[in-house]
C-alpha cells in the first residue's frame, strides 16, 4: 500500500482528475487527491496525494501559488482561451512597459467572473441545456489569487 506525495508534470490535455485516475490504477490504491486543479490545456506541477497522505490535501490547497501564461494579444475566441473558435483577430502595437503595467492588474489576489464556456465531456451528461444552465448562472465573481 503505498502512502505519499508524488509530484506529477501534467502533461497538456489531461484534467487533474485524468492524471489521479491513472495513479489509482497504476498503485491500486483508492485514495488518490491532488492539491490544485489545472484546466486540460494547462502543463504544470500537480503534488498527488496518495494512502493516508490524502488526509494533508487540504494544507496544500490553501498554500500560495504560482503561475505562468503565455498570451496572444489581438485574438478573441469564443471561449477566452486558445482551445476555442477564433472570431475575431486585430492587429495589436504594445510595449513592454505598457503590457508590464497592464499585468500588474493581474498579481496578487483577484476577484474574477471565470468565462462562461462548458466542456464537452459534461455537457453530453446534463440534462439541462448549456444557454440554459448559463442564464440561470449568477456569474458573481470569486476571489482567485495569484502570483506572477
Amino acid at each position: 500500500m503505498a502512502d505519499g506525495i508524488i509530484i506529477i508534470d501534467k502533461p497538456q490535455d489531461w484534467t487533474s482528475m485524468d492524471v489521479c485516475a491513472k495513479l489509482r490504477g497504476i498503485l491500486h490504491e483508492k485514495r488518490v487527491g491532488h492539491a490544485g486543479t489545472l484546466d486540460p490545456m494547462a502543463t504544470g506541477v500537480l503534488p498527488v496525494f496518495v494512502g493516508r497522505a490524502t488526509r494533508a490535501v487540504e494544507f496544500a490547497s490553501e498554500s500560495e501559488k504560482e503561475y505562468v501564461a503565455g498570451l496572444r494579444l489581438g485574438v478573441e475566441t469564443n471561449t477566452q482561451d486558445t482551445t476555442g473558435t477564433v472570431l475575431a483577430e486585430r492587429p495589436v502595437s504594445v510595449s513592454q512597459a505598457e503590457l508590464e503595467q497592464v499585468l500588474g492588474q493581474f498579481r496578487g489576489e483577484i476577484r474574477q467572473i471565470p468565462p462562461c464556456t462548458l466542456p464537452s465531456r459534461w455537457e453530453e451528461r446534463s440534462s439541462m441545456s448549456w444557454p440554459e444552465r448559463a442564464r440561470r448562472w449568477s456569474g458573481s465573481p470569486g476571489p482567485s489569487p495569484s502570483t506572477a
